[in-house]
This record gives C-alpha cells, structure tokens and sequence, in this order.
C-alpha cells in the first residue's frame, strides 16, 4: 500500500490494525482490511473533485469501524473530522483508534444518532463535506445528512453496482425538499453518488430519532 501525502508509516499501520481489531469485533466485514480502506480511499477523488479542494470539515455517518471516515481522516492531514456513531462499543473502538493514531485533535467521535447530530447547534449545517458507507436507504441517508451540510457542501454515498439504479435511487423532488440535488455519478473504482447542498435544509429535518428510517422519505 502507497502511502498518501502527509500520512507516516505508524499512523497508517496504527488505523490498518484498528480496522483488524474491528473485524475480530465484529464492525467490519471479512477479508484482507487493505480492499477496506481502498475503498474508503475512493471517497476521496470525487469528494475533492466536487468541492474544488479537501474537505475542511468532514462528517462520516454511522462511522463504525472507520471506513470511510478514519482513513479519510488519515490521509487529509488538515481536515477536522467527526464520526458520527451511535452504538457505543462501536464509538469507544473510534475513540480508541484517534487517540492511538495522534489525531485526537482534530477527530473527534461524536455518539449519538445521526439525527440528534443534525439537530445539534454546534454541528448543524457547518461541514462542507459528508460521507456514508451502507448507513441507510437513500432516504435515511440524504435526510441525516442535509442538516449537517453547509451551502455548497456534497454528500458522497457509496452506491449499488448499476447506473440506472443509483439514478433511480435518488429522485430529485423529495432531494429538492431537503435543499440537495444529484450532481454525479462516479465510478474510483467503486461508485458513488455526488450530492450537492444548494440551499440551507429546512428546519422541518431531520425528524424525530428513528422516523427517518421508518417512514423514509423515498
């Protein structure tokens, strides 16, 4: 594995074993952890690409084992980050993988469900960029994520193999609801879906903790 810009061998080796530690835990799917984190990885280019920079402040939602948001973390060495998870075993191994890697001082692990994050003051349209890996349906996910948003700030969400199901997925009315739109579709390898903010979301969302996925809203 090449390491990034900015990135040092104990850093990388320190999240590379943190992720180990998560699959014997149960957080992360089975197999070599390098596939993981070249996934997250993937994040990357069309994240940059969309903002016309690194992220300054990045939310990974529904964090758990850190893919994509501790790698990301990781690799931009001056981008704040929050990973948002709200199990707590999941959160305190975050926790435990910041403050291993030296970045507790600009990664923080906020628990708490990603809708009482969208609610909070402090973090409530401030990030310019957002990520998520297998959060949720696209309804849950856009809805979580839009508050966090600032304007100009983009959603990237990893997405099913087929392009005619990513565009399916994401319908432009109810996007509009919530001050987004679909900008792209990309493929770094893996595919994502590029969301843009183009207006503040409305205080309307999100809804209570839990309605987003019950009811979502498509």
């Amino acid at each position: 594995m090449i390491d990034p810009p900015g990135t040092t061998n104990s850093s990388q080796e320190t999240v590379i074993e943190s992720l180990r530690l998560a699959q014997r835990r149960g957080f992360l799917g089975p197999g070599p952890v390098t596939p993981h984190v070249s996934h997250a990885r993937g994040f990357a280019w069309p994240m940059a690409e969309a903002l016309g920079r690194t992220p300054e402040h990045l939310a990974d939602l529904g964090a758990g084992a850190g893919v994509p948001g501790l790698v990301l973390a990781l690799d931009w060495g001056n981008t704040k980050v929050v990973l948002i998870e709200g199990a707590l075993r999941r959160a305190e191994h975050l926790r435990a993988a910041v403050d291993a890697s030296g970045m507790s001082q600009r990664v923080e692990v906020e628990l708490a469900r990603a809708e009482e994050v969208g609610r909070n003051p402090r973090h409530r349209g401030t990030f310019d960029g957002v990520v998520a890996r297998s959060f949720g349906r696209p309804g849950v996910t856009a809805e979580c994520a839009a508050p966090l948003l600032r304007v100009g700030g983009v959603l990237v969400v990893s997405e099913p193999p087929s392009p005619s199901e990513s565009t399916d997925r994401w319908p432009e009315e109810p996007l509009q609801g919530l001050g987004m739109r679909l900008e792209s579709i990309v493929e770094v390898p893996v595919r994502v879906v590029v969301l843009r903010q183009v207006e503040l979301c409305s205080d309307r969302f999100p809804r209570r903790v839990g309605v987003p996925s019950k009811r979502p809203l498509f």
